[in-house]
């Protein structure tokens, strides 16, 4: 295991199917298990997973300034966000480059919740809040448990009432088994799901009631790497492993734009003011890559990693792949040229086991409308 500074009270849990508890973000946590990881996939797009993923950092930023300073450091216009909802946003050095994304959960008329990953967000937000009357903390006792797939909601609303009316990024305050807990119609899974925000001392408590009452419903507990399977069929990005800083550019710094990522859709229509906002308008235009999808021929997943060929030459790089047995589809996300990111363009995945031919694909491959993530009741 590779030394941590931040640990999960969920770790003996985790230990005890096999874990070794990898590092991610500062933090132990379950990247194996002792058990088949597609029997995790496949219960989180036909049933229901429960998943840690404490390891995303939860920064609470008050005071009067705190609006500005999220505004600052995020691409959204944050006065549009009410209390009890949410947002997905990105942050930007000043060079108009990716460096985290993240949640914005606002709590109250002065009160957010900000949750990134292992980016560059917590310095972001407290550079922005230089010289103003905010107060910012990064909260390593809030844990979050991921709760994820269609039966999710039926198994919480026997616990929470009016979890069925909570849309699509909102969050309530409420208990789950007796303990406070903040639950979010938010997850990383492209399936309807919720995030369960609890104290440290409160996540053993919580993770084993939905385990074992889940368990006749076929919900079952799922590692952190099975996110991989479902983000890609998904298009969800993972910073840093479909970003420049993994696939570093041959003649050119470090950094993607959003224009190249995809996620240009972040900033809020006619914001500027935010870090990098000139940078990030001047680079429309100017991609030096797309990221795009992949659709493989056979049932052979692309590795990660794995060299995109066209004619003879490498043009980019799929940075992961799977094939779905519920889906019937073996896709991947990709770097590649903005002349083949067209739905259509004839390519070679290079694994180390053999070329597989694929097609560029339009994203995402599964739910494509969002339906499942949305829906009502």
């Amino acid at each position: 295991m590779t030394a941590s500074w931040r640990f999960s009270t969920l770790g003996e849990r985790h230990r005890a199917m096999g874990s070794t508890l990898e590092d991610w973000s500062g933090m132990g946590t379950a990247w194996t298990y002792d058990k088949n990881q597609e029997e995790e996939y496949v219960a989180i797009r036909t049933k229901a997973g429960v998943m840690d993923v404490s390891g995303l950092k939860k920064v609470h930023i008050t005071g009067p300034h705190a609006s500005h300073v999220i505004d600052r450091a995020t691409t959204r216009n944050v006065e549009k966000i009410k209390p009890g909802r949410s947002s997905y946003a990105c942050m930007l050095n000043e060079a108009g480059k990716f460096v985290d994304d993240c949640v914005i959960y606002r709590t109250g008329p002065n009160a957010w919740m900000v949750v990134h990953g292992s980016g560059a967000g917590h310095e972001a937000l407290t550079m922005a809040a230089t010289g103003r009357d905010v107060s910012i903390r990064f909260d390593d006792n809030l844990h979050d448990i991921s709760f994820q797939g269609p039966l999710s909601v039926e198994f919480l609303s026997t616990y929470v009432p009016g979890i069925r009316d909570l849309p699509y990024f909102a969050h309530m305050q409420t208990a789950l088994f007796d303990l406070p807990v903040m639950i979010s119609r938010t997850g990383y899974t492209g399936e309807r799901g919720y995030e369960i925000f609890c104290r440290g001392q409160d996540a053993p408590t919580i993770w084993d009631r939905i385990v074992e009452e889940g368990a006749p419903m076929g919900i079952i507990p799922t590692r952190f790497t099975t996110l991989d399977l479902l983000r890609a069929e998904s298009y969800l990005l993972f910073f840093p492993y479909d970003n420049s800083e993994m696939y570093p550019f041959e003649n050119d710094v470090t950094g993607d734009t959003l224009w190249e990522l995809g996620l240009d859709f972040t900033v809020s229509p006619g914001k500027v003011g935010f870090r990098g906002a000139e940078e990030h308008y001047r680079l429309k235009g100017k991609e030096r890559f797309k990221i795009y999808g992949v659709m493989l021929d056979g049932t052979t997943p692309a590795d990660e990693g794995a060299p995109l060929m066209k004619d003879g030459k490498q043009v980019g790089v799929v940075t992961v792949g799977m094939y779905s047995s519920v889906n019937k589809h073996n896709v991947g996300i990709a770097r590649m040229p903005v002349d083949c990111a067209v739905d259509g363009t004839e390519m070679v995945v290079a694994n180390e086991s053999g070329d597989v031919a694929c097609k560029a694909h339009s994203m995402p491959f599964y739910d494509p409308d969002k339906k499942r993530r949305t829906a009502k009741g």
